[in-house]
């Protein structure tokens, strides 16, 4: 993104995270073993593309009460999938390295930055 005014949802630095954060989760659910394919694996993706679409849902919103209610939908996918890459590296389908658990870590910190500023608006 350049510096400026912010023009769509895609460009916000939250969104780019969370989007990037899908990127990463298809790519390690695709390692998943197949009979995951409609338990955790789907489980996990659609809490991940979740985060992104909730904040360009809120974003497109003109109402500031209903912009924090997407960008609030979009924090409980963020923790749902925390939750998930737990349980995958628990059941040791993905190692203790992977820099997904700071990525959402990361995205959750920069969306709750975005609703406090929004709140703190007039």
């Amino acid at each position: 993104m350049t510096q400026g005014k912010i023009r769509d949802f895609s460009d916000l630095h939250v969104w780019q995270s969370a989007h990037q954060m899908v990127m990463e989760t298809y790519s390690l659910t695709a390692r998943f073993p197949k009979e995951e394919l409609y338990g955790l694996t789907s489980q996990m993706r659609r809490a991940a593309v979740s985060v992104p679409a909730n904040i360009a849902e809120g974003f497109a919103r003109l109402g500031k009460n209903e912009k924090l209610n997407f960008y609030n939908i979009a924090q409980g996918s963020l923790a749902e999938l925390s939750y998930f890459l737990i349980l995958a590296r628990d059941l040791r389908y993905i190692p203790d390295t992977t820099n997904q658990f700071e990525n959402c870590k990361h995205t959750a910190k920069m969306l709750q930055s975005l609703m406090d500023k929004i709140r703190a608006s007039r």
